[in-house]
């Protein structure tokens, strides 16, 4: 669950910093390296939930795949360890 929620801040933070390198200065470099670690928390997110015990409910998964803070709305979701 730590990893999951740890993955899913990533995301977040990944995610806004993408866009105000964007509305800035648009470096490829920052792209180049934030794209792929945002792209992998993302799946990460999706795949964790998915694969949660006990099983979530189809609107909790629905939830996780939800760009930028679904994971964290997943999170709200799931049962406590």
């Amino acid at each position: 669950m730590r990893l999951l929620r740890a993955a899913a801040a990533v995301e977040l933070v990944t995610l806004i910093a993408l866009f105000t390198n964007l509305a800035t200065y648009h470096q490829p470099t920052v792209a180049a390296l934030l794209g792929p670690l945002h792209g992998c928390a993302y799946l990460y997110v999706a795949i964790a939930v998915a694969r949660a015990k006990p099983s979530p409910t189809t609107r909790t998964k629905l939830t996780a795949v939800i760009p930028a803070v679904g994971g964290l709305l997943a999170l709200r979701h799931l049962p406590a360890p």
